[in-house]
């Protein structure tokens, strides 16, 4: 069994430990020097796909599994009927039953990729639905309820910062919110002794509630433990690129452009993510950190960060695939050296035009009215003058000569051909 709590100390990601109420109730370092124990983290059903924002609680219940203890993975089909308020300037939209069943159902398939839910301290997964929607509201408050202290309630950053906001405020709904998080706490650890919570930073206020819960409720101790929120050193939000959410689901967004949204982290990201992300023994994210040092140019941290984390989460052919597109793209190739999964994969983000079928074969179909076309030159002028100076290529192929005229022979596998502007300007021209 491996020190659990020192090897997230190791990696950065302890930001808060509860100490225990009691004098003779033991340190959370204590309780898992002592043996297995039963800790969860919530997920918050919002989409029917977990993005990377939600890959760092994932890789916790992970470690924490491969130190010998038992993990619980509670997706919040309840409380997300409420949603939580904890970073949120505004109230979130209300989903339906049928979408929150929806993203529940999607994102328990993705979880039980990563945990092991086999053998008898197998991880659990449950929906807090299952007792949530079962409560009756006079016990619940006569019961729960009259345990929460409001003056606290109102000082939490979460809360606060809504009440002083003019237009918007909070409603009694989603200020609620942490009494039903607590209350998930209480009944995990009465259904299946759990006595650790884990989460980010913003969570640490709902974390306290359900140990305190638990203390004055069942006279026992309970731990919490939450880890710094992941923010990029330059102060953009983490987990969006370009396009959007960076999904865990391939089908939203493809394992090639996965691996290199973590191909372009800063390299003062890439060292810190190595270490919340992967696996890797914390003597060797050292080894990494100063050969970066010694080396940026040779981008070290970024490679193993892309490779290892797209292999836990696609596994080893996705990123076979994903470095062979890459490599084709990126440092020159052939694209027909391609499969059309990987061309697909590659280019799925790639603008598009169309061109008719007609037009192959004929002056309009040539690279610089193409180029033109396309919007990667101005001009059919300035794209004659690029292509002379090599700057353009053809399905990875450079071509000099502006009167060159596509044909159906150019098309790729899926019917479309690839021009290159410079040398990370795509466009995917479509041939109907």
């Amino acid at each position: 069994m491996t020190d659990f709590l020192a090897d997230l100390e190791g990696r950065g990601l302890v930001h808060q430990v509860s100490q225990p109420s009691h004098e003779g109730w033991p340190t959370l370092a204590q309780r898992l020097a002592q043996g297995p124990l039963t800790a969860y983290i919530g997920f918050d059903p919002t989409a029917a796909s977990l993005h990377v924002g939600s890959l760092l609680p994932v890789t916790n219940l992970v470690r924490l599994q491969r130190a010998g203890h038992r993990p619980i993975a509670i997706v919040g089909g309840g409380t997300g009927l409420i949603g939580d308020p904890s970073g949120k300037a505004t109230e979130r939209a209300m989903l339906t039953r049928d979408q929150l069943e929806a993203n529940v159902a999607g994102m328990r398939a993705q979880l039980e990729r990563f945990v092991d839910f086999a053998g008898e301290r197998g991880a659990l997964l449950v929906n807090n639905a299952d007792w949530l929607c079962e409560l009756r509201l006079v016990d619940f408050l006569r019961d729960i309820g009259k345990l929460f202290s409001v003056n606290q309630m109102v000082v939490r950053d979460s809360v606060k910062q809504r009440l002083e906001g003019r237009e918007h405020g909070i409603s009694y709904t989603e200020f609620s919110y942490s009494l039903l998080q607590g209350y998930d706490f209480l009944v995990l650890h009465d259904r299946f002794g759990c006595e650790l919570q884990m989460g980010g930073s913003d969570q640490w206020g709902n974390i306290t509630d359900g140990i305190d819960l638990i203390r004055r409720l069942r006279g026992k101790p309970a731990y919490g433990l939450t880890s710094p929120l992941v923010t990029k050193s330059d102060g953009s939000k983490f987990g969006k690129s370009e396009q959007g959410n960076v999904w865990l689901d391939a089908g939203l967004t493809r394992p090639f452009s996965f691996h290199q949204f973590w191909l372009n982290q800063s390299d003062a990201d890439a060292v810190r993510y190595l270490g919340y992300f992967t696996f890797l023994p914390v003597e060797e994210l050292a080894a990494i950190a100063a050969e970066m040092q010694a080396a940026p140019q040779q981008r070290a941290a970024q490679k193993r960060l892309a490779d290892e984390v797209t292999r836990f989460v696609h596994g080893e052919a996705a990123l076979a695939s994903a470095r062979r597109a890459g490599a084709v793209l990126f440092e020159g190739g052939d694209l027909r050296a391609l499969s059309a999964d990987e061309l697909a994969d590659a280019f799925a983000e790639a603008p598009r035009t169309k061109l008719g079928a007609a037009t192959l074969g004929t002056p309009d179909a040539s690279l610089a009215a193409v180029l033109a076309l396309t919007k990667l030159e101005p001009s059919r002028g300035r794209a004659r003058t690029a292509i002379e100076s090599g700057a353009v290529s053809v399905n990875g192929v450079v071509e000099k000569d502006p009167a060159r005229v596509l044909t159906a022979a150019d098309r790729l596998t899926g019917g479309f051909v690839v021009l290159r502007r410079g040398k990370k300007s795509y466009h995917v021209v479509e041939t109907e």
